[in-house]
């Protein structure tokens, strides 16, 4: 259902429990996180640092990839799936800053990053609509149901996964969600997807810490199986590649990271 102000969702937050996005928050060096997501969060950067790095890294691709639609290709609808606690600039923020009339619809379940769908719902323009879905990516039919009163399905739509399906244990799932989606939206729509890839020992290792730590375990693909995600779309260039080297703009030279992203555009 559409969250707007959901009081009750405050109860069923576990503080003692570490929680991915509130982990993924304390690495991007946010303030909605517990002990317990600190605790998990450090024991990952202990073996793999650059976990920290990633996470930065992971907004600033978000922040391009949005760019990218909104300015070049036209997009002006989003469907933001996982989004997470909100942070430095939001898909929102982003698209509304280039096109005012843009749509917006973010999808999570997560009863923190609920709390704060307020604060994502404030529109940054007064032509644009921003709106939240609470749901989880496993019902992808039921994001689309929701999503319709929001998002017009006869025009573009760029459907977004930020780091979220390496929560699924099994490819084909995860495949699955991505297809159910996609298959939804009309020619000229968009995926943009980033996972954490298997091209390292030490975020293998980090995987593993988090696993541990009692946190809802983050399964690594190979580039290969990342590259399966987008079949029977037409990824834009770069193509499928590490998120710092993905149209950066300006930026200084950043290192490898072990995660990788692209665009696609669907005929």
């Amino acid at each position: 259902m559409m969250s707007h102000d959901r009081p009750d969702l405050a109860a069923k937050i576990k503080p003692e429990v570490p929680h991915a996005a509130r982990i993924w928050n304390y690495w991007m060096g946010g303030k909605d996180n517990f002990a317990a997501d600190r605790a998990a969060g450090d024991a990952v950067a202990e073996v793999y640092p650059e976990i920290v790095q990633m996470a930065v890294q992971s907004r600033r691709f978000l922040i391009r990839a949005v760019r990218h639609l909104a300015a070049e290709a036209g997009v002006s609808q989003f469907l933001d799936i996982g989004t997470g606690l909100p942070t430095m600039q939001n898909t929102h923020e982003v698209a509304q800053a280039i096109d005012p009339s843009a749509r917006i619809v973010y999808v999570d379940n997560d009863p923190l990053v609920l709390v704060h769908a307020r604060a994502l719902l404030r529109n940054t323009s007064p032509e644009g609509v921003t709106a939240y879905v609470d749901g989880d990516y496993h019902e992808p039919e039921l994001i689309i149901s929701e999503a319709r009163k929001v998002l017009d399905f006869t025009r573009p739509i760029a459907v977004m996964f930020m780091g979220v399906l390496g929560y699924v244990h099994d490819l084909e799932v995860m495949r699955s969600i991505i297809d159910r989606v996609m298959q939804v939206v009309p020619s000229g729509s968009y995926l943009v997807l980033w996972d954490g890839t298997a091209t390292g020992e030490a975020v293998a290792e980090g995987s593993d810490k988090l696993a541990e730590s009692g946190a809802v375990p983050y399964y690594l693909r190979s580039v290969e199986e990342l590259a399966e995600c987008f079949g029977g779309l037409h990824l834009v260039e770069p193509g499928l590649a590490p998120i710092t080297q993905w149209r950066p703009e300006g930026e200084e030279e950043a290192p490898f990271i072990d995660a990788h992203g692209g665009v696609a555009r669907k005929p």
